[in-house]
């Protein structure tokens, strides 16, 4: 089920509310929250880490998390935990103060330039419900002001969370994909809308796809789910490398998935993160299997190939 943001029936314009069912009992959730080495791989959007978690998850206790980006800028946080009902409720403050300069200077404008970066004195109360096997999990964040609280918004904090919640599912509930996918994360100087239009106009991506040396025209690009594109990528060899996808999903400017319906067969998710005036992207190339995988990265270097077409888009982004 994905991630619901909604607003809150008191109507308090200070309070952000969002909700996800997981498959999986509530106790496996809860331990998720509160156990370090499970929380610090999915806290945070795709392509993150956190080589810093601990967790002191009693009333009382402290926990501080460093997140860190794709392109290794951190984002640390700390708090106290005010009441830790096991396997039911948590609530506990943040404190954003050690975020960096330029994160606070989106969250307040009016900020002083060099000025002191507030806590943003955040309470957010965390509660698990089980029914039939499964976990309601809701998020209320209670903010000092209603205009800290749309500036969160603004700066996508409900894809983060939706984003983090699709991590945690696969914590709680393991795929086993590991072995057949292929991804990678990149961080772009432009806004999200930017790097998004550049994903999908014709007219902008013949500019940057493919590795260094190729060249690609494309014959249909039809940017819609159930839409096509279909292109051929020219080798600097001479060779022609036909392909065929179908959109699977479409949310602009948030996410694209498509499939390659042409050998070799595989799906695409490209995840489009808004932090600051920044924009991260993630693709995950996944696979029939793990030999499809291992053939694809042989014959193509496709990890290579990848990394060289993100390469190739940071310079046309930057006008390069």
């Amino acid at each position: 089920m994905p991630a619901k943001s909604e607003t809150p029936a008191s109507g308090d314009p200070r309070q952000f509310i969002i909700t996800r069912v997981f498959q999986a009992p509530r106790h496996l959730v809860y331990s998720a929250w509160t156990d370090p080495k499970q929380m610090s791989q999915w806290w945070g959007p795709h392509g993150f880490t956190n080589p810093v978690c601990q967790l002191d998850a009693r009333p009382g206790g402290a926990y501080r998390i460093v997140m860190r980006s794709p392109d290794g800028v951190d984002y640390p946080m700390k708090g106290i935990y005010t009441e830790v009902v096991k396997n039911e409720r948590l609530v506990y403050t943040c404190d954003l103060s050690e975020h960096p300069d330029a994160w606070h200077d989106m969250i307040d404008p009016d900020r002083p330039k060099g000025g002191p970066r507030p806590a943003m004195d955040i309470i957010t109360t965390v509660t698990f419900q089980e029914k039939d096997g499964q976990t309601l999990l809701t998020i209320r964040m209670n903010f000092e002001s209603a205009k800290t609280r749309d500036q969160h918004v603004k700066l996508g904090m409900s894809e983060g969370w939706s984003q983090s919640f699709e991590r945690l599912e696969k914590i709680i509930s393991p795929t086993d994909t590991a072995d057949r996918e292929l991804v990678m994360s990149r961080t772009f100087d432009a806004p999200r809308d930017i790097v998004f239009d550049a994903w999908t106009d014709p007219k902008k991506i013949v500019h940057w796809w493919g590795p260094i040396g190729f060249s690609t025209t494309i014959h249909i690009m039809d940017v819609r789910t159930g839409g096509a594109w279909e292109f051929i990528m020219h080798g600097p060899d001479g060779v022609d490398y036909p392909n065929k996808n179908a959109y699977v999903e479409v949310t602009r400017p948030q996410r694209l998935i498509y499939d390659h319906v042409s050998p070799p067969k595989f799906r695409s998710t490209v995840n489009f993160t808004e932090l600051a005036q920044q924009t991260v992207v993630n693709v995950q190339m996944l696979f029939d299997s793990p030999a499809e995988l291992e053939k694809v990265a042989v014959q193509y270097r496709a990890g290579e190939g990848l990394s060289q077409t993100l390469g190739r888009l940071r310079e046309f982004l930057a006008g390069k």
